[in-house]
């Protein structure tokens, strides 16, 4: 069973605070960026041959990140669950947003999946399905971000990065892990080999 139910998650959120990085429950806009930056470290530094799926996307405001910061992928797709989040994101990216549950649906396939904060409220279940099924859409990489900590009745998800290390290193992957920006939180890329 899932920790929260997203949709009543999201609403309230978006309700109490608008299409913000508040609406997407992150604690500010320092905080979501510093963890796209640490996203932004495993992609190549010029995307313009390159295409993303993001998973989770929200708003579109890792796209726009990226956008800004190292220019437009080739192609990009950002995948939500959450219905009242995709016509922001659309308007905000001009790119295509889909309706699509990472746990059930078939996924696209793209050179690298990004997740930022989406895998956040999922039960650990559902966090290893979530990691392997979007591992095995990438045809590169799968980068994303978990909060930092001791697994426990938290309605947030929590790993060490050690568990994380030996979850990427079972699928077949080379893992690189990033702690160096946030104290609770860490990012793992994992790479095909």
């Amino acid at each position: 069973m899932p920790r929260v139910d997203n949709e009543a998650f999201y609403r309230r959120a978006m309700a109490d605070h608008g299409a913000t990085p508040q609406g997407l429950h992150w604690r500010s806009a320092y905080t979501q960026t510093a963890r796209f930056v640490a996203l932004a470290r495993c992609l190549p530094e010029d995307l313009s041959s390159t295409t993303l799926v993001d998973a989770g996307c929200g708003f579109g405001d890792l796209y726009n990140f990226l956008c800004e910061h190292r220019g437009p992928p080739a192609g990009y797709v950002g995948l939500e669950v959450c219905e009242p989040m995709i016509q922001t994101a659309r308007e905000r990216t001009g790119c295509q947003i889909w309706l699509m549950d990472v746990l059930k649906d078939p996924l696209p396939k793209a050179d690298f999946y990004l997740c930022s904060g989406a895998m956040n409220n999922l039960t650990r279940d559902e966090t290893g399905r979530f990691i392997q099924h979007c591992y095995g859409a990438t045809r590169q990489a799968f980068v994303f971000n978990l909060l930092k900590g001791q697994p426990g009745p938290s309605r947030f998800n929590y790993y060490l990065p050690e568990e994380i290390r030996a979850h990427g290193e079972a699928l077949g992957a080379r893992v690189e892990i990033l702690e160096d920006y946030l104290d609770n939180d860490f990012t793992a890329a994992f790479y095909k080999i």
